[in-house]
């Protein structure tokens, strides 16, 4: 019988499935229902540093006006501190019922306002943090690097207060994704997510209004972190890579295991064919480890990595001429 145990951010994973941040994992009933299926771990619904800020603004603003200056304060670090609450609470019972690592995540934009809660999600006995960061940049005249040194505070700031693993969720909108990989890692992360799905807008030509467009990712959008998985995963070695975005059944975890994941994060899928499709994507892996005479992850993990394969330049955009130029 094939071992489907990896290890990701240091922990072990009895399979590399981990369902990712979402409202498939807001509760602990949703959360059992997860690791039945089969699911190697969970990542918490995200605590949004937004969706304080609204709820401070909400209450603020709601308060018919305050007399002191105090009040205002007060009710900020009320608010803050309720919503932090509830969500130490869900780790703490999510803990108590489940076997599997639980990975809490935190969605912010700013380093100084989540350190003090890192330690609070340690102490409520979270296995790992992911952070999840990202800010659409706006202005024209900021750097690169400076916008880049966001990422590379929160991981350093937050890392350096806290004994548990911490990875970073990122989007693919960067001019060397590699560089920001190994400088996460120099400043404390433990393994990257790639990739962020985002909200996208779109424009309902009929009604004029700004929509969103398709929330769920398609099978199709595996393409783009199955290359950075292969590349990213051979160039930084001292990091772990969890895949995300497209991958909807077994093969799809086999093909990003193959290109040196160490974990894949599976989401649309699970809402799309409920958690009973984490069960085909676990039967898929032991069948097609089986069939391969593959004994571990580890027997198969990276070897089709931009290291590992004879012609590395075909996860390289340069090849796009010689196999579409023919194309008319």
């Amino acid at each position: 019988m094939a071992n489907l145990e990896t290890t990701y951010l240091g922990i072990k994973l009895k399979n590399p499935i981990v369902v990712s941040s979402s409202g498939l994992t807001n509760s602990v009933e949703k959360i059992k229902q997860l690791e039945n299926a089969g699911a190697g771990a969970v990542v918490l619904k995200s605590l949004f540093e937004e969706q304080i800020n609204h709820e401070i603004n909400k209450e603020i603003t709601g308060g018919q006006g305050f007399d002191y200056p105090e009040a205002v304060d007060y009710v900020r670090e009320y608010t803050r501190e309720n919503s932090v609450a509830a969500y130490l609470q869900m780790i703490k019972e999510a803990k108590a019922a489940v076997e599997i690592p639980v990975i809490a995540s935190i969605n912010c934009f700013s380093s100084d306002e989540w350190v003090n809660f890192a330690q609070d999600i340690q102490d409520a006995g979270a296995d790992a943090i992911e952070l999840n960061v990202f800010r659409v940049n706006t202005d024209k005249n900021s750097e690169a690097a400076d916008y880049e040194q966001i990422y590379y505070d929160i991981a350093q700031n937050v890392s350096e207060v806290v004994a548990i693993p911490v990875s970073i969720k990122l989007g693919p909108y960067f001019s060397n994704l590699i560089h920001v990989v190994d400088r996460l890692s120099v400043s404390g992360a433990k393994g990257v997510v790639l990739f962020n799905r985002f909200y996208e807008p779109d424009i309902d030509i009929h009604s004029m209004q700004l929509t969103a467009a398709e929330v769920f990712s398609s099978p199709a959008e595996i393409r783009q972190s199955l290359r950075w998985v292969a590349i990213t995963s051979a160039k930084t070695k001292k990091i772990d890579i969890a895949a995300s975005t497209g991958i909807h059944d077994g093969s799809a975890v086999v093909k990003q295991m193959l290109a040196g994941a160490s974990a894949t994060q599976v989401c649309s899928t699970v809402y799309k064919n409920g958690p009973s499709v984490i069960t085909r994507m676990v039967e898929f892996l032991e069948s097609w480890m089986k069939e391969q005479n593959f004994s571990t992850i580890d027997d198969f993990k990276g070897k089709m990595g931009y290291r590992s394969i004879k012609n590395p330049n075909l996860y390289e955009r340069a090849q796009f001429m010689k196999y579409f130029s023919n194309f008319e």
